[in-house]
């Protein structure tokens, strides 16, 4: 049977993106499609959690180890392919920081030393006013429609446009094949390349799923999730309960993750 090079560039290229990592073309761009109009959130699963604004609540009282912190930061990073790339190419999704790193323009409230004393887990804020999505040219990054503010790698053209607008240094920009230092790969979940920017993503991934992020299954209780519009939602309930606070909150961007002091 006679094929044109067009017909056969077409199959090539879907039989590719099948074959990425183990995922379907559909499943593989799920997370960062992009509708006629814009951003559009893509479920296609029919176990999906749904969710108005998602957000996450840090128990500082609960992280008494180091153990714990390791754990959240482990479950992360093996769930998403995250290299092991040391010094000042380091990739991270969720790291840990000091009171003066996290809290830069909240020097002088008044809190416990214990509380100053202590880490700090950070991670993409997933705000409600973005920055980094604004700057992006190609909409590789963008806000899905249930707060979370997520990424398509593959429009990903390396400018770092997203970087320098994000106020919270969120993101990792791969300065060389991050594929070698992965160790553990988890296969149902696509790695990166050289070029590319990349970051905590709330695990929309595990949402569409009908999951949790996989730091919050790993944190004993210490992060707590839920959707921030839902008065019933657990995350609602601690922030009642708690004194809280969030990242840089004078910038207006409205951080999705707050710090239960």
């Amino acid at each position: 049977m006679a094929i044109n090079r067009r017909t056969f560039l077409k199959a090539a290229g879907l039989t590719t993106l099948a074959g990425i990592g183990g995922h379907a073309a559909m499943e593989l761009f799920a997370p960062g499609s992009l509708g006629a109009s814009g951003p559009a959130r893509v479920t296609a699963y029919p176990e999906a959690l749904h969710g108005e604004r998602w957000a996450m609540a840090i128990d500082m009282e609960r992280f008494t180890s180091a153990r714990l912190y390791q754990q959240c930061i482990d479950a992360c990073h093996q769930r998403h392919n995250v290299p092991h790339i040391s010094g000042k190419d380091a990739i991270k999704w969720i790291w840990t920081g000091s009171y003066k790193e996290t809290f830069t323009d909240q020097q002088s409230i008044i809190v416990p030393e214990e509380v100053k004393n202590q880490p700090f887990l950070m991670l993409c804020n997933h705000c409600d006013n973005p920055p980094c999505v604004r700057v992006c040219p190609t909409r590789a990054t963008f806000r899905r429609e249930d707060g979370v503010v997520t990424m398509d790698m593959h429009r990903c053209i390396g400018c770092r446009y997203c970087m320098a607008g994000c106020p919270y240094g969120a993101r990792s920009f791969n300065y060389r094949d991050p594929r070698p230092f992965i160790r553990n790969m988890d296969s149902t979940y696509p790695t990166r390349t050289k070029g590319v920017v990349e970051k905590c993503t709330f695990c929309d991934d595990r949402l569409d799923r009908g999951l949790f992020p996989a730091c919050v299954e790993a944190s004993e209780g210490a992060l707590v999730f839920g959707d921030l519009d839902n008065p019933d939602s657990d995350v609602r309930r601690v922030l009642k309960e708690r004194y809280s606070m969030v990242r840089k909150p004078s910038l207006g961007t409205k951080p999705h993750v707050f710090y239960l002091i």
